[in-house]
């Protein structure tokens, strides 16, 4: 180490800064902070940062006074722990004779010359932070876009290639627009039809743009951007069972062709943008559509730090989604420090963390009606204030009738919201479910010790599911036994047989079975026939009593044991079975309360006082019924203000204020600064960058103004940035090929003009999609011939940037398993819902597992499209995750297309692909009949669209005659024509 006292310097003659200094920099600091490496964002090639400082803020170099410099003093190790460069770094240290010129310089004044620091790029001046400037057209070809490709080609000394045959463009345009083939019948139509009229192709692409199945497609493309899926992720990956109203918003979305501004700020902020609309509520499933940390939100406290970096993640991806969804830009990377190479600052991250900081993930309860959800605004203010004048005669009647009363008025409120709901969460334990109602299932009660048994009660369940109501699961054959061997081995005392035929649903009255002084201390119960739950089979029970002969319930509280359960606290649990608390109790309770109740109102209140609360008491009851008659409220997982309730209690956003955000030193929750308000990108000058904000309006208002700068006209990013991701899906590359980075560390455009061009166009026509599309396929470049047999181009232009041909491009996973079903004649075309599962859970209390291998291939539920398939996060379906389905984890810019073994194998042995050979064999067999020629002809035709040659007839007819129909149908959908788009 260097003393510091035993440095000495001539101030008198300074050293040159240039021919001493600089090179001292250059060896020794400038591989940490140089040109390509910022630790700390601090930099000592450029003289305002070397001065400034870094992130701490304080300047690093004080002229006139070295010690307090902190450059000199780390590089001369006058504190110890931060001394330069780091052992780490490999760079040595500074001699003595260069901390003393270091020094010597800084004493003298620290003259740095101007032109001695490295020029620093101006950050704005960037293609994708520049205003979108429509350009002139640079030829007068009927298609603008084949304008600006012929030139680029030109340019070059090339042109583009001739067009693909009829036939191949019907197959391309149908995948591109529907992910699905079209069929042979539909192929020899728009063949014969494009003879005759030269509008036909343009006629094909309106009707599949007008066709449903186009929304299912181009909602599979967004879908993979917002990372979609159907439960949390992280460790436990509980399922989300409401997620799915966004997924068919978006499907609805592209079918209707909403304009691109609304599609945006519905996503953002639709229920403050538009109030009360089913799509304004549904879209808010977008901010909520990745992973969610159970633990970290519902386990751990929000001012715990683990609490605080759960909710910081969170934040962090809403913004992400956002950002780089509708902007092409990695604002996370600011979270810890300044971008190291686009202008986003740390605050600016922060800025769009403020926007979001009272939100969480969870449901969100809403009406399809905006008609209905105004009449349950009106009628939920009146239930408030009905209520609120309720707990103030409340405090009149504890002030009046004292303690007594007040506790029977908390009584009688616990018992009406029972029989209002009839039942209380509690109620309840459920066996697992079973497709056979023959399987048996039992349950039984340690007492402790043998009781004298008088009579055993059984409570039967209230449940909504299926409108099945009182009785759920109340077994339909049953014997009760007792015993004093846990085991139930020899000969059981029987207390009532009742598995010989069938017993009548009880509903939820008490059913009572004498013992007559049998003595045990065991009683099982055991289900020999379940009941109907919905096309599957349960044994459920409220609550077992067993009294005594003193007639105490001996059972109160004791452990339950059973052939298995669905633990699924608070509402199913084995320790529900024990506790008292059963429907019809509550019921028989809320009799004798309101007596009670009635009887002391009277003796201590005047006939005034009890006239006004009765008054209001009806018009309560009035309100609820009311409300109680609306259409039910639909529930979607988005992102919301949480209530506070279940396992958020405590810990959601207060009545939907904002928590505050700090900017966090290098992204360290410990380590906050300033506190940051709500705003943006600073990069886009002609929009303001912070959100002026009334105290009082609301988190939603934050979200509002985020969403009006992103669809601003004079937003460059958003408008290139979704031009961009149209292209690509339709030349399997954008103008950009990294289409979720439009930053320096992205691609260039390949044809910046033609990106601007359309990027005005879509912008000053309204954003509707099926205009741009339809732009888009009824260009010259996109019906080229993916042949490209040119070897001038092949030669100049290798990967194809330049267009000189169209691209040839692997279906997707998903178009893959759609074009199975539609061939095998099985698709399933029901739009929307919950999504089907190809998967078997296991554990579901806990952390489940999403077992594939026991689905069964033959469920006809699972035959639907794959948009509207389940997707796990933790565990994907390894058939549609060998054909490169996307990552729901990950926002997925563009798919991966890889040729591998395992994709070989999947196709030819997966359990959906032999299942689908077998169905698509039968339709053969049933459409061309018994002739195994005719049978390999149409096979091939509704596979492929066309028929067979010769040699394909002969080769293919010897393998059916060896292998069999279903083998050979099996062996088309495994041939490369199959899986490409053409």
């Amino acid at each position: 180490m260097i003393s510091l006292l035993g440095l000495s310097c001539d101030v008198s003659a300074a050293p040159d800064f240039v021919r001493e200094v600089r090179p001292i920099f250059e060896k020794s600091c400038l591989p940490c902070h140089g040109p390509q490496k910022q630790k700390s964002g601090y930099r000592l090639d450029v003289r305002d940062i070397a001065f400034k400082g870094g992130e701490s803020g304080k300047a690093a170099i004080v002229a006139h006074d070295a010690k307090n410099s902190p450059l000199f003093r780390y590089i001369s190790g006058a504190e110890p722990e931060m001394a330069m460069p780091p052992k780490e770094s490999n760079v040595p240290r500074l001699t003595a004779a260069q901390v003393a010129t270091v020094r010597a310089w800084i004493e003298a004044g620290a003259a740095w010359p101007e032109e001695a620091s490295a020029k620093l790029q101006n950050p704005l001046d960037w293609w994708s932070l520049k205003p979108i400037v429509k350009p002139a057209l640079p030829s007068t070809k009927p298609n603008p876009i084949d304008a600006f490709i012929a030139a680029r080609l030109a340019e070059k000394g090339l042109a583009m290639s001739p067009a693909a045959d009829a036939r191949t463009l019907c197959r391309r345009l149908y995948f591109d627009l529907t992910g699905l083939p079209p069929t042979p019948e539909e192929l020899d139509a728009f063949e014969q039809e494009s003879k005759a009229d030269n509008k036909a192709y343009e006629k094909l692409v309106d009707k599949l743009l007008a066709s449903p199945r186009y929304g299912e497609r181009w909602a599979r493309h967004w879908l993979d951007v917002a990372h979609y899926g159907d439960t949390h992720g992280y460790d436990k990956d509980q399922p989300r069972p409401n997620a799915w109203p966004y997924r068919d918003y978006v499907v609805r979305a592209f079918n209707e062709d909403k304009t691109y501004a609304r599609f945006v700020q519905e996503q953002v902020a639709g229920d403050v943008l538009f109030p009360n609309s089913r799509d304004g509520i549904e879209a808010l499933g977008f901010i909520a559509a990745g992973p969610w940390d159970l633990i970290g939100h519902a386990e751990v406290p929000e001012d715990k730090t683990d609490g605080k970096v759960a909710r910081h993640l969170d934040r962090d991806d809403m913004v992400g989604n956002v950002i780089g969804t509708f902007s092409s830009v990695t604002v996370q990377c600011a979270q810890c420090h300044n971008h190291k190479f686009d202008p986003i600052s740390q605050e600016d991250y922060y800025a769009l963390q403020a926007v979001f900081s009272a939100l969480d993930r969870a449901d969100k309860t809403y009406d399809l009606d905006p008609r209905v959800a105004i009449q349950r605004a009106v009628l939920m203010a009146r239930k408030n204030e009905f209520q609120a004048k309720d707990k103030a005669f409340a405090a009149q009647i504890k002030q009046a009738g004292g303690e007594v009363l007040a506790e029977l008025e908390k009584k009688i409120a616990a018992a009406e919201t029972v029989a209002t709901q009839g039942r209380r969460p509690e109620y309840g334990w459920h066996s697992a479910i079973e497709p056979n109602a023959e399987t048996r299932k039992w349950v039984q009660v340690d007492l402790g010790a043998s009781v004298a048994l008088d009579r055993v009660v059984l409570a039967g369940c209230f449940d909504d599911f299926n409108n099945i109501g009182a009785g759920f699961g109340f077994p339909g054959r049953f014997r009760i036994e007792a015993s004093d061997d846990a085991e139930f081995g020899g000969a059981p005392i029987v207390i009532a047989a009742h598995d010989l035929e069938d017993y009548a649903n009880p509903g939820t009255a008490p059913q009572t079975f004498v013992a007559t002084g049998k003595t045990a201390r065991y009683v099982r119960v055991t289900a020999t026939k379940l009941a109907p739950r919905q096309n599957d089979f349960i044994f459920a029970l409220a609550e077992l009593q067993i009294f005594d002969k003193t007639g105490k319930n001996a059972a109160l509280g004791a452990v339950v044991t059973s052939s298995d359960s669905i633990e699924a606290p608070v509402r199913w649990s084995r320790k529900n079975l024990t506790d008292d608390v059963y429907p019809a109790k509550s019921n028989e309770s809320l009799v004798v309360l309101h007596g009670q109740r009635d009887a002391l109102w009277t003796r201590v209140t005047d006939e005034a006082t009890r006239r006004a609360r009765a008054q209001n008491t009806d018009a309560l009851a009035d309100v609820t019924k009311q409300i109680a008659v609306l259409p039910p409220e639909r529930t979607v997982y988005a992102g919301t203000v949480h209530s506070g309730s279940g396992a958020f209690a405590g810990r959601g956003a207060q009545g939907g204020k904002p928590r505050p955000i700090f900017l966090l030193a290098r992204g360290q929750v410990t380590l906050p600064g300033k506190e940051i308000g709500p705003g943006t990108l600073s990069a886009i000058k002609d929009l303001p960058s912070r959100f002026e904000i009334a105290p009082d309006a609301g988190e939603g208002a934050r979200r509002a103004a985020l969403a009006r700068w992103i669809t601003d006209a004079k937003n460059p990013l958003t408008w290139r940035s979704i031009v961009n991701r149209v292209w690509q899906g339709h030349f399997g590359r954008g103008l950009v090929e990294t289409s979720n980075d439009f930053g320096r560390m992205g691609a260039l455009p390949t044809h910046p003009e033609l990106l601007d061009w359309l990027a005005a166009d879509f912008r000053d026509n309204g954003g509707s999609f099926k205009r741009l599309h339809k732009q888009i396929l009824t260009s010259a470049a996109y019906r080229q011939s993916s042949g490209g047999n040119n070897a001038k181009a092949s030669q100049l232009d290798t990967n194809n940037t330049l267009l000189w041909r169209q691209n040839r491009r692997k279906l997707d996973a998903e178009a893959v398993h759609d074009a199975t079903l539609a061939v095998s004649g099985t698709l399933d075309l029901t739009m929307g819902g919950p999504g089907w599962q190809d998967f078997v859970i296991e554990r579901p209390e806990h952390s489940p597992h999403y077992k594939y291998d026991k689905a069964d291939p033959n469920d006809v539920k699972t035959w639907r499209r794959s948009i509207y398939r389940f997707i796990v996060r933790s565990q994907m379906q390894p058939f549609m995750t060998a054909l490169d389905c996307a990552d729901p984890s990950m926002r997925v810019e563009k798919r991966n297309e890889s040729v591998s073994p395992a994709q070989a194998l999947a196709m030819l042995n997966n359990g959906f692909m032999v299942t689908q050979a077998a169905q698509f064999a039968a339709r053969v067999e049933k459409e061309a009949g018994p002739s195994q020629q005719a049978q390999v002809k149409r096979a091939f035709r509704l596979a492929f669209g066309h028929a067979p040659n010769a040699e394909e007839t002969t080769k293919l007819s010897a393998f059916a005659k060896e292998r069999g129909l279903p083998n050979l149908c099996r062996l088309i959908l495994n041939l490369n024509e199959f899986v490409f788009v053409d």
